[in-house]
């Protein structure tokens, strides 16, 4: 058992972190390796538009769970790379929205192989595994359990808890 094994739920944030990283990090390596100028942080915002011709900068916010800050500065970026542009909405114009650009549209055709490819070689990997068959499933209740309780005030009262007993 290794040291991070070992902490349990301790180092569950930095397990899952450095599980994300490394996936990225690989996913990343395939586009590279097919010649592919993208990058892995980039998924939600291609994936979306993939689905739709365009969405607001509200809608990434949203969808991906972040916040509008940090999907404008997302945007923002991919702009600056010719991926995307914005454009107001005719309907609100307080509405930016986002679409792609022929050099993203270009791009897109380039990584939708990929996502399939990552799909089932994930698909394949989890299911060879017992272990890691109902991963996916394991993280939607996790998720869900967080978004059902304030964590920081769960832990607190369990610190009062451990404190009392210490008192005793």
């Amino acid at each position: 058992m290794n040291f991070y094994e070992e902490l349990g739920y301790l180092v569950l944030g930095s397990r899952m972190r450095r599980l994300s990283e490394a996936f990225l990090s690989e996913i990343n390596k395939t586009y590279q390796t097919a010649g592919i100028a993208f990058d892995a942080s980039w998924f939600p915002v291609f994936y979306l538009l993939s689905k739709k011709s365009s969405i607001s900068i509200k809608e990434l916010s949203d969808a991906t769970g972040v916040s509008h800050p940090a999907a404008s500065q997302l945007v923002t970026n991919l702009k600056n790379k010719k991926l995307l542009k914005t454009t107001t909405s005719s309907i609100d114009g307080r509405l930016q929205l986002v679409q792609l650009t022929k050099n993203g549209h270009a791009l897109l055709e380039q990584i939708e192989p990929v996502w399939e490819a990552v799909k089932i070689t994930m698909e394949e990997l989890v299911h060879n595994d017992p272990e890691s068959e109902h991963l996916l499933a394991a993280i939607t209740a996790v998720e869900k359990s967080f978004r059902a309780l304030s964590l920081s005030e769960k832990i607190n009262e369990k610190l009062q808890e451990v404190k009392h007993e210490q008192n005793l």
